[in-house]
């Protein structure tokens, strides 16, 4: 399927052939730069991010901040606080984009669909009634109406509020 996208794209295809970071999990967890690496929470173990090439407006993935590819190496911490954290991206991204459901996961080996599989992450998808249409059917492509930084602050907000409630 061909994806349409705005212009941020164009600085992933201008970076083609310069060196890419070891990982971009461990790279972003620990850099200083939240609002660039598209960072929108931080955990004790594990943290929040929004996908730069989502599947959906909305798209986040948790990961832990230890470099792991194996499910079965996590530690009960990490494994609990990766569940909380996908269980209030649900509640956030429920309360700012109206979504009618979700799809969560986790594609563990790049046989399984993982575009990296040296570092386990899990996948929120925010979906919607109907958002699978002509474009998508026909044409194989995928409109994504929002920028980037646009739906990150949005959620980094609605987090804040939500986590302040609680």
């Amino acid at each position: 399927m061909d994806i349409l996208r705005a212009p941020w794209r164009m600085e992933y295809i201008d970076s083609s052939g310069t060196e890419k970071p070891r990982c971009i999990f461990c790279d972003y967890a620990t850099g200083d730069n939240d609002e660039e690496n598209l960072v929108l929470v931080k955990g004790k173990s594990s943290y929040v991010i929004m996908n730069r090439y989502p599947y959906s407006v909305g798209h986040i993935l948790i990961a832990p901040y230890r470099h792991t590819a194996d499910l079965t190496s996590l530690s009960g911490e990490e494994k609990l606080e990766i569940f909380t954290l996908s269980q209030q991206g649900v509640s956030v991204l429920r309360n700012i984009m109206n979504a009618d459901g979700f799809n969560i996961g986790m594609n563990l080996g790049r046989i399984a669909g993982a575009g990296i599989d040296t570092h386990l992450h899990l996948h929120v998808v925010p979906r919607w009634n109907g958002d699978i249409n002509f474009m998508s059917v026909t044409a194989e492509i995928k409109v994504l109406p929002e920028a980037l930084r646009v739906t990150r602050r949005k959620i980094l907000d609605e987090w804040k509020t939500w986590s302040a409630s609680q």
